[in-house]
């Protein structure tokens, strides 16, 4: 946070990876935070109803801001990947069914942007006043390295920019490379992008969130020490 708010104890509740789920555990859910951190996957197939539970699961939670990015699961998000997956069915899909499930280009958007106090993040630095006076710049951004045909996925030979600069808190949906990003054969998924951008920038605090073959692992770094958070 900024020098004037630095001393103002500020609480986090950060998550990720809930797949359609519509509720937290209670010991999680009653707990109030000054702003939560959604860092991606909301959904498994990225239906409207999943996004509708999702929405519900962030309503429990006692946090006056909530901010959300998207992950790779939940492509409709991605207008241009959900574009091209319906171009590439065959036979071709009909279209009410394609907006019955999965709604139409933006709508997943909407729903989350019209429930109150949740702030769908695109990749760019935000900076936010939190109700307790402080204030809370944040880096956000989806995007993870992949040859795959999800959202939000750049070409890992390809590069991506992360351009992040003088900011409090750092949410990504996938690692940089080297921080705790074996998959399940083995083999890092991590963006040596993301680790050199975020090695620069030294935020405060970082969010990561990397499936293994021992599950979903989430991960704070912060002050030269990594955290153990919130397993989901």
């Amino acid at each position: 946070m900024t020098t004037t708010s630095a001393s103002i104890k500020t609480r986090f509740l950060v998550f990720s990876d809930t797949h359609g789920l519509d509720s937290l555990p209670e010991s999680v859910s009653s707990e109030y935070a000054d702003v939560a951190i959604y860092c991606g996957d909301l959904t498994t197939e990225s239906k409207l109803d999943e996004y509708r539970a999702s929405i519900r699961l962030l309503q429990t939670i006692h946090a006056p801001l909530k901010l959300v990015i998207p992950g790779n699961h939940d492509f409709t998000m991605d207008i241009p990947v959900f574009q091209r997956k319906i171009s590439e069915v065959q036979p071709p899909l009909e279209p009410e069914l394609v907006e019955q499930v999965y709604g139409r280009y933006g709508e997943a958007r909407r729903l989350l942007n019209d429930a109150t106090g949740i702030t769908v993040l695109d990749e760019g630095t935000y900076s936010f006043r939190l109700q307790n006076g402080a204030s809370l710049t944040v880096y956000a951004s989806p995007y993870t390295p992949s040859l795959g045909d999800w959202g939000f996925q750049c070409h890992p030979d390809r590069g991506h920019t992360f351009d992040i600069q003088n900011v409090d808190f750092v949410m990504t949906h996938g690692p940089p490379k080297g921080i705790m990003d074996y998959t399940y054969p083995g083999v890092r998924a991590g963006c040596p992008y993301l680790f050199e951008a975020v090695a620069q920038a030294r935020p405060r605090m970082y969010f990561l969130v990397i499936s293994t073959k021992d599950g979903v692992q989430n991960l704070l770094l912060g002050a030269g020490s990594l955290v153990k958070s919130l397993l989901t």
